[in-house]
């Protein structure tokens, strides 16, 4: 059904289990799995997934660069142990829903799976959600999980 499905990542609990729901797609039709991480300024520390650790408020860019390095890395090895044979990483700048947007553009997906909320869940009540600006943007299928 789906050759190619692009997964945002921030290292939240949600797109964890995005990336589950996407991993499922992925091993019934053998696709390509995007993983596509947005290191982002955040207004609170927050603690990643995939044992990662946290992220402190002052972190510099370069920090949050690396960190988000760390949850792409951790976050594709556990789409391979969820039964994903092809998964790419991608680090992108920017603003989050643009950069998922046009990371999905440039790759020609066919969905893009992602969590309903993600780190920045305070910011994204006052000024729109980015899983709610990507699900009435895309062009392709987007499935959103909670």
């Amino acid at each position: 059904m789906y050759t190619s499905i692009l997964v945002p990542i921030d290292g939240s609990e949600h797109a964890q289990k995005a990336l589950t729901v996407a991993c499922q797609l992925a091993s019934q039709d053998g696709s390509t799995l995007h993983l596509v991480h947005i290191p982002e300024e955040l207004s609170h520390e927050t603690t990643l997934v995939w044992g990662v650790g946290a992220i402190a408020i002052e972190a510099s860019r370069e920090e949050r660069e690396e960190a988000g390095k760390q949850v792409a890395s951790r976050a594709a090895e556990a789409a391979r142990e969820q039964g994903a044979t092809r998964v790419e990483t991608v680090i992108a700048q920017g603003d989050p829903a643009r950069a998922i947007l046009s990371e999905s553009r440039k790759r020609g997906v066919d969905a893009i799976v992602m969590g309903s909320r993600g780190l920045s869940d305070l910011k994204g009540f006052v000024v729109g959600s980015v899983s709610h600006k990507v699900a009435h943007t895309a062009e392709c299928t987007v499935i959103t999980v909670r």
